[in-house]
């Protein structure tokens, strides 16, 4: 292959309709707006979620639940990603955040016990479950609540 020899995938590139370019074009004059009325008009058209007049449906259904606005989010690590790590290693969330195990720290990391542990670590985080204390311990590593 060279680089004359070079194509995009076939249906990947479309060629824009060239729109008010005369009769012969098929959508020259009014330029497929049709005759008058609120389309046809610079600037014309309705906003979004607009229904004529009628009621839109964001008004006709009725508002549910409530955002609490101290709610703390955590990234959340399963201890089985934690077997990537030496023996004896002190995982901490600037480590995962680091190793790229997280991608920001949100309102802290906690640790949760889905998977099997094989390493021994120290690992240090904002919040625990309780399986992954058991399994953090059970691999004779320690926690510790940040």
């Amino acid at each position: 292959m060279k680089l004359h020899e070079l194509k995009p995938t076939e249906g990947s590139r479309k060629v824009s309709k060239r729109i008010g370019r005369g009769i012969g074009s098929g959508t020259g004059k009014t330029a497929g707006k049709g005759h008058k009325g609120q389309n046809a008009r610079s600037g014309g058209g309705v906003r979004l979620g607009f229904e004529g007049g009628q009621t839109p449906l964001f008004r006709r259904l009725p508002k549910r639940g409530f955002t609490n606005i101290n709610r703390k989010e955590y990234a959340i690590v399963n201890v089985e990603t934690l077997n990537r790590f030496e023996n004896g290693t002190e995982v901490t969330p600037e480590l995962l955040i680091e190793t790229g195990i997280v991608r920001k720290e949100l309102a802290g990391i906690k640790i949760l016990g889905k998977g099997k542990l094989e390493v021994k670590l120290t690992v240090k985080a904002h919040k625990f479950s309780s399986t992954a204390v058991e399994a953090i311990e059970a691999a004779g590593g320690k926690t510790e609540v940040i």
